[in-house]
């Protein structure tokens, strides 16, 4: 779902050719230099789940984390890093995925959720949905169950929403 997609492309930079040449990379930087407008994304992303029961938001390093934090704040549940392999100081579970330009690992402390503990996850670009999906496998392995995905942004012509077709996924904004 779009929530409003004329607001938030008033307040994102593209940057041609970065990373690589041929990739427009969407700058979220000057809407979270603008009050009204980072408010606006947080409580817009916070209407666009607010008929689920919701006990922690899990946020994907790292601009992920710009957006989550917030977001749980409004929904008065707690915060969880999933953080990229080597970040998280104790026992973690790992899981790899492939991402536009290559693979990683993210990792979550095993005791960051509970069985079946309702769980939204939270970042800034939906792209190839490989980032989206390996935190959700990371949630589902340690017995959570996500009730969504929320994001500022999706790249639809990287297909990343074919990926999570198992979740719920609401965006600010496609592109």
């Amino acid at each position: 779902m779009a929530l409003d997609a004329t607001w938030v492309r008033d307040h994102i930079r593209p940057i041609a050719d970065y990373p690589q040449p041929g990739v427009t990379f969407r700058d979220i930087t000057p809407l979270l230099g603008d009050a009204a407008a980072f408010g606006r994304a947080v409580d817009d992303l916070v209407t666009g789940f607010h008929d689920v029961e919701v006990s922690r938001v899990v946020g994907i390093e790292s601009r992920g984390f710009i957006l989550a934090a917030p977001v749980a704040y409004r929904l008065r549940a707690g915060f969880v890093p999933v953080r990229k392999a080597g970040k998280l100081p104790w026992a973690v579970a790992r899981e790899e995925y492939e991402l536009e330009y290559g693979s990683d690992k993210l990792e979550i402390h095993r005791d960051a959720i509970h069985p079946d503990e309702p769980i939204l996850i939270v970042d800034d670009v939906l792209a190839t949905g490989g980032t989206a999906e390996a935190t959700a496998k990371l949630v589902e392995a340690l017995g959570g169950r996500v009730v969504g995905i929320g994001v500022m942004i999706e790249l639809e012509a990287l297909g990343g929403r074919a990926k999570l077709a198992n979740h719920r996924v609401e965006s600010l904004t496609r592109y």
